[in-house]
């Protein structure tokens, strides 16, 4: 058995990673559709666009590390997805339907900031500048991601999920 190192660790995670942008990728048009605010329904539209260049930019970090751009599922991503789903299925025509996919697009752009941060710093210590900001790129993508949907939380989107449903 080949000795496990922080190299290993990274490399592992990194195939997490890219696991996990390639299902979130297949998942935002659904939670767009589902979307009832416009403006939750173009942010998850933009990050659909954005996860498809963070996807490319995990693809050079492979490249890097001269390794093939694999996934290895994710069971933490595969969760959470889930959980989007069942709150598509049980909140449909809710007014509670969009803060509750706005919780869900959350708490993935939490997992990726988690994934990205550690993953950015392990690419330092380990030498990898190169790696590091193409890894410091999406993080902050990411970021960015998460204050926008608390932004439009706060805006609109919770308050309406106040109304009852008609």
């Amino acid at each position: 058995m080949a000795e496990k190192t922080l190299d290993t660790l990274f490399h592992d995670t990194l195939k997490d990673i890219y696991y996990a942008e390639r299902k979130i990728l297949k998942s935002l048009p659904k939670m767009a559709r589902a979307a009832q605010s416009p403006e939750l329904k173009a942010a998850l539209e933009k990050h659909k666009d954005q996860t498809e260049g963070q996807i490319e930019r995990l693809q050079q970090v492979f490249e890097l590390i001269g390794k093939p751009a694999r996934g290895k599922t994710c069971d933490a991503i595969e969760g959470i997805l889930a959980e989007g789903e069942e709150i598509m299925d049980e909140y449909k025509d809710n007014p509670a339907l969009d803060a509750g996919l706005l919780a869900a697009a959350q708490a993935v752009e939490h997992y990726e900031i988690t994934r990205y941060g550690t993953l950015k710093r392990w690419a330092l210590v380990l030498g990898m500048k190169e790696a590091a900001a193409l890894l410091d790129e999406t993080l902050q993508e990411e970021a960015q991601t998460d204050e926008d949907l608390t932004g439009i939380a706060d805006a609109a989107v919770n308050a309406a999920a106040m109304k009852t449903a008609a």
